[in-house]
């Protein structure tokens, strides 16, 4: 009978350690750092979309919604972060306009891409600043020292201590006064100006007759002039079509009989 086969030595398998739960964790905020990544990625190229047609129907003048209809579309799948970036984008708009005029960002084959350059500057200047692959990341990236040193020379040209109130400059708006006029049917003009002249400082308009211009923020709601019909509350622009016209005694009238008999 031939010998019996020696028995097998059993093969030494090296097993791969499971990791444990300090071993994980690192594992962990890698894979959440690329899903945030990923996610400021998308949100960028979404923001940006919004954000051509909203400054496309300003230009043309013809919206194309508003930016909450817009962002709540369903072609944009990360909303909330979408709409923060347009609304934010839009309102450091000027600056981010005025920093990237020193270079030449825009002046190169970016220009096609330009509402994206904004978004992604913005972000990564004030906003999270996270920042991928992507190549318009990646020239941002590049140049983030130069677009923050213009900015401090924009602060500092402006005698502003920081961004904050470059924006508030840049948003300050200048009250409008308050415009009314006196029914002249009821009351003469001067008589409305000597009782205003009591609690309001009162000027004359110099371009329509029988208005008058009060102080911003007046309140004459309540006043007697108004409740009794002696003077409305109405805006500039609303009288400059009567005053444009110049319409004579009849031409109503007169119209109105050639239509009759034409």
């Amino acid at each position: 009978m031939p010998p019996a086969p020696p028995p097998q030595q059993p093969k030494n398998r090296s097993r791969v350690p499971t990791p444990t739960g300090e071993n994980r964790r690192p594992q962990r905020r890698m894979e959440s750092r690329n899903a945030s990544e990923r996610a400021a990625f998308f949100a960028r190229r979404e923001a940006a979309a919004v954000l051509r047609r909203v400054l496309r129907g300003d230009a043309t003048r013809r919206a194309a919604g508003s930016i909450k209809s817009l962002v709540y579309s369903p072609t944009v799948r990360n909303k909330r972060a979408t709409f923060a970036l347009v609304c934010q984008t839009l309102k450091y708009l000027p600056i981010l306009k005025e920093v990237l005029a020193s270079s030449e960002i825009l002046s190169s084959k970016w220009k096609k891409q330009e509402e994206l350059v904004y978004v992604t500057t913005y972000d990564i200047l004030f906003g999270q600043g996270i920042a991928v692959s992507g190549s318009v990341e990646q020239l941002i990236m590049l140049q983030k020292d130069s677009l923050r040193t213009t900015l401090d020379k924009v602060c500092a040209r402006k005698r502003v201590r920081c961004v904050e109130d470059l924006l508030s400059n840049k948003s300050a708006v200048k009250p409008k006064p308050r415009f009314l006029r006196v029914n002249t049917l009821k009351v003469t003009t001067e008589s409305v100006i000597e009782e205003l002249n009591k609690m309001h400082m009162v000027d004359k308009d110099e371009m329509v007759p029988d208005m008058l211009v009060l102080p911003p923020g007046t309140d004459l709601h309540n006043h007697p002039l108004v409740t009794d019909g002696k003077v409305f509350l109405q805006g500039r622009a609303s009288c400059m079509v009567a005053v444009a016209l110049c319409p004579k005694p009849g031409w109503k009238g007169t119209k109105q009989s050639t239509l009759l008999h034409s």
